[in-house]
């Protein structure tokens, strides 16, 4: 199955999934939004398509979308609940959202991340999950930079890795197994909906399981250490949340003592991924990417374990 015979498919799939829908559709071009091996994501009109992972478990991803189902203002709900199977792939079907400009960085919504997070974190799941798949998917960034040949900035990645305790790094069940995690937050994972300017919910479910809910605020807890989230941005957040009753954190007080490892190790995936990047296109690391290895090249001692 070629990449390019999947996108042709998806589209048409798509089409006809919003023709079904409204018998005044507008019939424009259907639009790609990603294609990437991990996952392919066309758009006809405000209809969706996305084509999952390759390996993406069938039973897991019904799971996952019966709770965003279940779960309409806190995340976006799938057009049906049940994927079907496209040459090997499963597919699901969602409505079109307005997703954050990244254009305007000061129009971003964190405060609307942080509720809809807090929101999540109290909420008793619908259905039996499977393990929210954040450290999983930093142990995989990681395998991949091992994978991707030498670089000079590996070495500083590496050991910052092995300082992270056996959870953070998917060796050992998660401290916490009970908790409804996003599991892969930033802010390309937010739209409003209706369109153009409905409330935000959180979109991608691929990552959604039980776990450590201080992962969800790993991103940009990093993003702030590493100097790339303003001070002003990360307070708005932070406060959010915890006006929100976030479970994650205590009402006041030091956040860094619980943030400290999913902080790093979020750090570490995307420094990780960034060199693989770099690697594959033959290019020298941009000044972003830099400051991640810079971030991990600090990482000297062993972090305290999250308990």
């Amino acid at each position: 199955m070629t990449t390019s015979r999947l996108l042709t498919e998806l589209t048409i799939r798509a089409k006809a999934k919003a023709h079904a829908a409204t018998s005044a559709c507008p019939c424009g071009a259907t639009r790609t939004l990603a294609d990437r091996p991990d996952a392919t994501v066309v758009r006809h009109d405000h209809t969706v398509a996305k084509a999952h992972a390759p390996d993406t478990a069938a039973p897991d991803l019904a799971s996952r979308l019966t709770t965003a189902a279940h779960l309409p203002g806190i995340l976006l709900p799938p057009l049906s609940p049940t994927p079907v199977a496209l040459h090997g792939r499963l597919v699901t079907f969602w409505p079109y959202g307005t997703p954050v400009d990244p254009e305007n960085p000061n129009a971003a919504p964190w405060e609307d991340a942080a509720t809809l997070l807090a929101r999540l974190h109290r909420t008793q799941p619908p259905t039996p999950l499977p393990p929210m798949r954040g450290p999983a998917k930093a142990a995989l960034a990681v395998a991949r930079l091992r994978a991707a040949g030498p670089h000079s900035a590996t070495a500083p990645v590496l050991r910052a890795w092995s300082t992270l305790p056996a959870w953070a790094r998917a060796e050992s069940p998660m401290p916490d197994t009970a908790t409804l995690c996003h599991g892969d937050l930033h802010l390309g994972q937010l739209v409003r909906h209706p369109v153009p300017d409905g409330p935000w919910l959180l979109i991608d479910v691929d990552d959604l399981g039980l776990g450590v809910p201080a992962w969800d605020l790993a991103r940009p807890a990093a993003w702030f250490a590493c100097g790339l989230l303003a001070p002003d941005d990360w307070t708005r957040f932070l406060t959010a949340y915890r006006a929100a009753g976030g479970p994650a954190l205590a009402a006041d007080g030091d956040p860094w003592p619980v943030l400290d490892v999913p902080a790093r190790a979020l750090t570490v995936q995307t420094a990780a991924r960034s060199i693989a990047k770099a690697i594959a296109a033959d290019r020298a690391l941009d000044d972003v990417e830099q400051a991640l290895v810079d971030a991990c090249a600090r990482m000297g001692s062993a972090p305290p374990d999250l308990v």
